[in-house]
């Protein structure tokens, strides 16, 4: 599988630094940090972002860089995801504003029709926002913000967002053992 991993800059910018760590190694990702994304990375977990180069699998872009491989329909991905999504992202990706290389990836992803998730991260939701995300899916994008399944008793941060990243991967059809399952102990 060939992904896109666009990290805006929204509060939860460690979980899709995490989702990238965590990715099969058989599953060949191109990644865009937004300058936002960074930004937000200084206050909440500033070395998040260590190693994520030496990572073999994944291809690191500027968001500045339209002209990057992953901003062409030729260029042949699987998937793609926005994690977090911030409100500005998720706005532009539903107007079709294609300025940076995220919403450039996102809006070749979706004339090609590939598979998309956006985790939209901000409490309580705006009716714009709720617009928003509702037209996208409409168009088939798969919206699911970071939300937390009692179920799996999770009592530290990291298996909590173990949790949101392994229902993110299951909806994207990666196979991972990320977090307790619904009825696993019977």
């Amino acid at each position: 599988m060939r992904l896109v991993v666009a990290i805006s800059g929204a509060s939860g910018v460690n979980l899709g630094i995490k989702f990238l760590k965590l990715l099969p190694e058989n599953i060949q990702a191109f990644a865009v940090i937004s300058k936002s994304a960074k930004i937000a990375l200084k206050y909440e977990n500033s070395a998040a972002l260590e190693n994520l180069n030496a990572q073999k699998n994944i291809t690191i872009f500027k968001n500045s860089d339209i002209a990057a491989p992953i901003a062409s329909g030729s260029f042949k991905i699987d998937k793609m995801v926005i994690i977090p999504c911030s409100m500005n992202t998720l706005a532009k990706c539903a107007y079709g504003f294609a300025d940076n290389l995220i919403t450039r990836a996102f809006s070749v992803s979706l004339k090609e029709k590939r598979e998309i998730l956006l985790a939209p991260r901000e409490m309580p939701f705006s009716l714009i926002a709720l617009e928003n995300m509702t037209k996208l899916s409409s168009m088939g994008v798969t919206i699911s913000p970071p939300v937390l399944g009692y179920y799996s008793n999770n009592s530290t941060i990291d298996e909590m967002e173990n949790f949101i990243i392994g229902k993110w991967f299951d909806s994207l059809g990666i196979e991972n053992s990320l977090y307790k399952r619904w009825k696993d102990d019977e």
